[in-house]
């Protein structure tokens, strides 16, 4: 069985006498929100009335944070970023004594003012990449070809950076955020190879203590936006009905319907837009969001796992029958490190049901369904 490993740096350095005193430790990283910490340290007076890390510098407010993890002689960064709240707790029974460190990651310092800024004959990812490198990081940006001419309308920003790139990235639905020293301004990666197979109830190959999964039929919708075009007094319509994502199975939402069902349509209203090609992206992104018609979270035994599981990333489950078996889509992992061990909760996410055939489940059907014999 793999041996779990902890790294915490503070400026680039470890500061060794805080691991014994670590009482908890988490880490959450979901793909819609900034990446954050929260470490709790027990406080022990010292002979001489001084505490323990309250007036350690290197423990201040905006002082780097790095967080590592990993098995055996591998860690993985899990996160980079800043300490932005620090908590002493000191209650009557001295052993109750305590410190709270918070933090975020480096997307923190792109919503710290908030700007009234005209962007004219912009791309959306042409501002994407021009204040990801503004701010020192840099960016992985995916081309969003729609030029907003300034003739027909122009981008204002009256929000702080990372608020108008999320703005940004969700109408044309891409993902916008920070890790490491790296941004990112892009669509969902879901054709990268699985991380390592999650098994449910799978005899020696086990490591999932809980699996809980929700389908609702609900959930996916046509989307119809029309819009007056007021250079050419026409009225535009733009219709959507199919995802422009890879299905990650090989029954999609609108293929479960009975025959005689049509499926569920939305009409957008109120939604600003300067063309068709906008009011395209908008309405697909909205389409993609709905699709995310099957849901859900559990819990990893790290130590038969032997990896760090990642969101925004695809990972392979099996042993929970032929419907639900398959690739998901890795949206939120909270890491938790206490003096008992290490744990991985997570939730994901499928735009379809049923195996596509080419998934790697370790082989043969009991590689697929599970099975305790």
């Amino acid at each position: 069985m793999p041996h779990e490993n902890l790294l915490i740096e503070f400026e680039g350095q470890e500061i060794p006498t805080l691991y014994a005193d670590l009482v908890q430790l988490a880490v959450e990283l979901d793909d819609e929100l900034a990446a954050m910490f929260r470490l709790r340290l027990t406080l022990t007076p010292q002979p001489d009335g001084t505490w323990p890390y309250v007036d350690d510098d290197r423990l201040a407010v905006w002082q780097k944070v790095t967080v590592s993890a990993g098995f055996d002689n591998a860690v993985d960064p899990l996160i980079s970023g800043y300490i932005t709240h620090i908590k002493p707790v000191f209650p009557t029974d001295v052993t109750g004594c305590g410190l709270e460190i918070w933090g975020m990651d480096g997307s923190v310092l792109l919503d710290r003012e908030e700007k009234r800024k005209a962007w004219p004959n912009k791309k959306d990812s042409d501002i994407a990449a021009e204040l990801l490198n503004v701010h020192g990081f840099t960016p992985v940006v995916e081309d969003t070809t729609i030029v907003h001419d300034e003739a027909i309308s122009t981008i204002i920003q009256c929000e702080s950076d990372m608020q108008f790139l999320k703005r940004l990235a969700l109408r044309n639905g891409y993902e916008c955020f920070v890790e490491g020293e790296t941004g990112y301004f892009r669509p969902p990666q879901l054709e990268t190879p699985p991380q390592p197979t999650l098994a449910v109830h799978f005899g020696d190959e086990t490591n999932v203590s809980h699996l809980a999964l929700e389908t609702n039929a609900l959930a996916p919708v046509n989307v119809t936006m029309t819009h007056l075009d007021r250079m050419e007094k026409t009225v535009l319509e733009s219709s959507v009905q199919r995802s422009g994502l890879p299905m990650l199975g090989a029954a999609t939402a609108t293929q479960l319907l009975p025959p005689a069902m049509p499926p569920g349509q939305i009409y957008l209203r109120n939604s600003v837009t300067t063309g068709l090609p906008e009011m395209t992206a908008l309405s697909q992104s909205l389409f993609h969001q709905a699709d995310w018609f099957v849901t859900g979270e559990g819990e990893i035994l790290a130590n038969e796992y032997g990896h760090v599981l990642k969101p925004r990333q695809t990972v392979t489950i099996k042993g929970i029958g032929e419907r639900y078996s398959g690739i998901y889509y890795v949206n939120r992992v909270v890491h938790t490190f206490t003096p008992n061990g290490y744990t991985q909760s997570f939730a994901v996410k499928r735009n379809a049901l049923m195996p596509k055939g080419d998934e790697d489940f370790g082989g043969g059907a009991g590689g697929l369904l599970g099975g305790l014999g």
